[in-house]
């Protein structure tokens, strides 16, 4: 059964990956700074190319969740006391749509992971191809985080969602 401490432990961890995807993010982004004008070698500049795109998405969606999660765990803490039906009328509609959202997220992860290491394997042995190569060892670090962090977010998101079910069915 749901509890206000289920609803406040789901929200401060969404908080937590938030800023961690904001750090990782703005990292990113800084590295590949360096990569492109300080190391400047093909190799580096294809790996600037994720770590900038990539990271200015963790470092937007990083910071988006972090500013929202504490408006979002008030509002779910006083619902869960005042106002039970709105539990049920938009928080589980909002967590069923962000569970079917991680199946799109994986699938596109994994689509890039293999097209990282068809890129890595494809150019490693071809000097004047290193761009690629870059691109691609840089893209599969960045795919493999991203993978790992919504992994372990859906399933956060599964036990909330299923008590949140449980808890709308004996309302």
């Amino acid at each position: 059964m749901l509890t206000k401490t289920d609803i406040e432990k789901y929200f401060m961890a969404e908080k937590q990956i938030g800023l961690i995807f904001f750090i990782i993010g703005i990292v990113a982004v800084a590295l590949a700074i360096v990569c492109f004008f300080v190391l400047r070698t093909s190799f580096y500049k294809g790996t600037a190319w994720p770590l900038v795109l990539i990271g200015l998405i963790q470092l937007i969606i990083g910071f988006a969740v972090f500013q929202r999660s504490d408006g979002d765990r008030q509002r779910n803490v006083y619902a869960y006391d005042m106002d039970p039906q709105q539990l049920k009328e938009k928080e589980l509609p909002r967590m069923q749509k962000v569970s079917k959202s991680f199946t799109i997220y994986k699938s596109v992860e994994m689509v890039l992971i293999v097209a990282s290491i068809i890129l890595i394997l494809v150019y490693r042995s071809k000097p004047e191809k290193m761009f690629w190569v870059g691109l691609g060892i840089a893209l599969l670090i960045q795919a493999i985080m991203m993978l790992g962090a919504d992994y372990s977010a859906e399933k956060r998101a599964k036990a909330y969602t299923s008590k949140l079910e449980e808890f709308v069915k004996a309302a």
